[in-house]
C-alpha cells in the first residue's frame, strides 16, 4: 500500500517540486506557491461541484425550514421529506463532502513533498534521494534545495509568526464565505464553532512546522478565497460584512446622540 501510495502521489508530486524549482531559478518558495496552484487548478473540478452543491444546498434552506416546522416532532418523517426535496432539486446532500474527500489524498501528498524537498539531517537527505527519479539527473543535481525565501528558511517554523497569522486569517474568510445560512440552530452552533477551531488548528501546525508548509496553507487559502469570489461573490461573508456595518452605524448613531445631548 506504501509503495503505490509514493508511486502515484507522493513521488510525482515531489519531482514535480523540483521540477519547478530548476525552472523558477532555483527559488522553493515561489516553487511552493505555483505548483500549490496547479495542484487546485487541476482538482479545479472537483472544487466546482462542492461549490454547486453548497449553492443548492443555501437555495433549500427555505424549503427545509418549512419542513423541520412541519415535522418537528416527527424526526423519521422528517428526514424521509427532506431526502425526497433533495431528489426532487438534485441536490446530493454528501455533494459537499465527496470531493474534499478526493482532494485529500492530493493535500496530504503535497504535504510531504513538501516536508521530504526540504530534509534537515542526513537521513532525511538520504530518503529524499530515494525518492528522486533516477532516468532524471537534472533533479538529483538540484539537492540540497536552497530554502531561504522572503524572511524565511522554508525548512524551519516562521521566526516571527507571519505565515501562522495569516493562516488562521485566510483560513477564515475562506471558511465564511462558504458557510451556508442554517435555520437549524445546531447545525449553525456547529458551522460557527468549526469557522474558529479549525483556523486555529491549522494556524498551530504552521507554528510549529516547516515555514514551506505553511506557505502552501497561505497560498491555496489565498487561491480559494479567488476562486469562491469569482463563482459565488463574497457568499457568507457577506453577512459578516452586514453585521460590522449595521454595528459601525449603531455606535455611530449612538455617538451623535450623546454629542448632541452635550452640546
Amino acid at each position: 500500500m506504501t509503495q503505490i501510495w509514493n508511486q502515484v502521489i507522493f513521488q510525482p508530486m515531489l519531482n514535480g517540486l523540483l521540477f519547478l524549482y530548476s525552472l523558477l531559478s532555483r527559488n522553493f518558495g515561489l516553487s511552493i506557491i505555483v505548483f500549490t496552484i496547479l495542484v487546485r487548478l487541476l482538482t479545479l473540478p472537483f472544487v466546482r461541484q462542492q461549490l454547486r452543491s453548497t449553492r443548492a444546498s443555501q437555495e433549500l434552506q427555505p424549503k427545509l425550514a418549512e419542513l423541520q416546522k412541519k415535522y418537528k416532532d416527527n424526526r423519521d418523517k422528517l428526514a424521509e421529506e427532506q431526502m425526497k426535496l433533495y431528489r426532487e432539486h438534485g441536490v446530493n446532500p454528501l455533494g459537499c463532502l465527496v470531493p474534499t474527500l478526493i482532494q485529500f489524498p492530493i493535500w496530504i501528498g503535497l504535504y510531504q513533498s513538501i516536508n521530504n524537498a526540504l530534509p534537515n539531517t542526513p537521513v532525511q537527505l538520504l530518503n529524499l534521494a530515494r525518492h528522486i527519479y533516477v532516468q532524471y539527473p537534472l533533479l538529483s543535481s538540484l539537492v540540497p534545495l536552497n530554502p531561504r525565501f522572503l524572511w524565511l528558511n522554508l525548512a524551519k517554523p516562521d521566526p516571527y509568526y507571519i505565515l501562522p497569522i495569516l493562516t488562521v486569517a485566510t483560513m477564515w474568510l475562506q471558511q465564511k464565505m462558504m458557510a451556508t445560512p442554517s435555520t437549524d440552530p445546531q447545525q449553525k452552533a456547529m458551522t460557527d464553532s468549526m469557522s474558529i477551531t479549525m483556523p486555529l488548528m491549522f494556524g498551530l501546525i504552521t507554528f510549529q512546522a516547516a515555514s514551506g508548509l505553511g506557505l502552501y496553507f497561505v497560498a491555496t487559502n489565498v487561491f480559494g478565497i479567488v476562486q469562491q469570489y469569482l463563482f459565488s461573490g463574497w457568499g457568507g461573508l457577506a453577512e459578516v460584512f452586514d453585521r460590522a456595518g449595521q454595528a459601525a452605524k449603531t455606535g455611530k448613531g449612538k455617538g451623535g446622540s450623546d454629542g448632541r445631548r452635550k452640546k
